[in-house]
């Protein structure tokens, strides 16, 4: 007798909130996956998102629900009502995020059916803040943990927490990024078309252009490195990414003369890093980031600071600077240019820490598993 597949028949709803980056792509790296188990997949988000990482072409189907990324009450109260009809006849539902935890689970109250099985998984930490607002959101970040059957946290850090505040069930469950594409211009190619001059190093950093992504303190500290002089030429660096601070910081690089430029969003990730000299993730919170990622599976140096998961998982394999430190972030690129032993050493670490990640094949029954146990699959 042919055996059947371990989510035969099941319907799993995937639901996340506005996004431009890596909640989106671990949701398209998992979906099919899910699909392979058995189960039919629909996405619920905002249409811009499905028009970005095209859920849809995977097979999954996608209905449009307006999860915002920030506390909008009126839109929030929409979408809360659009989920509860794009989840009617499933059997389990995973929010990403807790913004689309908070819609999930006030979608589920007001269901007919309650008992459904409802997923969190916590991509990103509250930012720190004070205020009547920054109270609320812990207030609701607590209620929406609560919520949820089982919490999975991308890095151990939003694990304590989640257990902090209640959760039920709360399991440490890294997002890994998909491999990258491979590079299709060379290195020489892709320093010729950002103007880079023989011998001038490159520093790549790629990221939403938001203030969690620390970009304010890596011109803080380009400004030290170029004032100081000891990096000779001192490097170009190159953000990918677009967002909310574009033009906060155009205004500042020009004001300042920074050798710094912003590329806006781009798809040649790959080509950037493979001709980088170093990456840099200056981050003030991150849980498994996809770029640090990419750059220890593609070989190239990275400095991070030591917020949420990326010590546990870069492990030896970067260079780690405080957060919010420009002058540590200026020291620690300065080290890794500067001395050619220590940046053959980083990269020659990237893929071996990489090598011990799981793929997205483990990844994706991990994920199954966890459906099943909640829906009490044999």
């Amino acid at each position: 007798m042919t055996e059947r597949s371990p989510l035969h028949g099941r319907r799993i709803v995937e639901a996340l909130a506005t996004s431009a980056g890596g909640v989106g792509s671990h949701i398209r790296t998992i979906a099919p996956a899910v699909r392979d188990a058995g189960a039919t997949v629909r996405v619920c988000g905002a249409p811009a998102t499905e028009e970005l990482f095209r859920f849809t072409a995977t097979g999954a189907e996608f209905r449009p629900v307006g999860i915002s990324a920030g506390l909008a009450p009126v839109a929030d109260g929409r979408a809360v009502l659009q989920l509860r009809a794009a989840v009617e006849g499933a059997d389990l539902v995973h929010a990403h995020g807790l913004r689309a935890g908070l819609v999930a689970a006030t979608a589920r109250r007001l269901s007919d059916d309650r008992a459904r099985p409802l997923v969190l998984t916590l991509h990103n930490a509250l930012q720190e803040g004070s205020g009547a607002k920054q109270r609320l959101l812990r207030a609701l970040e607590g209620t929406t943990i609560r919520a949820a059957d089982m919490v999975l946290a991308v890095s151990g850090d939003l694990a304590d927490n989640a257990r902090r505040l209640g959760a039920r069930d709360v399991r440490v469950v890294p997002a890994l990024a998909p491999p990258l594409p491979p590079a299709q211009r060379s290195r020489q190619e892709v320093r010729e078309e950002l103007g880079l001059d023989a011998g001038r190093p490159l520093v790549v950093a790629v990221g939403r252009l938001h203030p969690q992504k620390g970009y304010d303190v890596l011109l803080d500290a380009v400004a030290r490195w170029e004032t100081d002089g000891r990096l000779s030429p001192a490097p170009l660096v190159a953000i990918a990414g677009d967002g909310p601070l574009e033009d906060e910081l155009a205004a500042r690089i020009r004001a300042q003369r920074l050798p710094v430029l912003l590329l806006g969003r781009r798809s040649d990730v790959a080509d950037l890093l493979g001709a980088a000299d170093l990456c840099v993730l200056p981050s003030r919170w991150e849980g498994s980031p996809f770029t640090g990622q990419e750059a220890l599976r593609a070989g190239t140096p990275l400095v991070a600071t030591r917020a949420g998961g990326m010590p546990d998982l870069f492990g030896d394999a970067a260079a780690f600077v405080p957060v919010g430190d420009p002058a540590a972030l200026a020291d620690a690129v300065v080290e890794v240019l500067g001395d050619p032993a220590r940046a053959a050493a980083l990269a020659a670490a990237g893929p071996r820490q990489a090598a011990g990640w799981p793929d997205e094949q483990a990844a994706g029954r991990q994920l199954v598993a966890v459906y099943r146990e909640l829906l009490g699959a044999p």
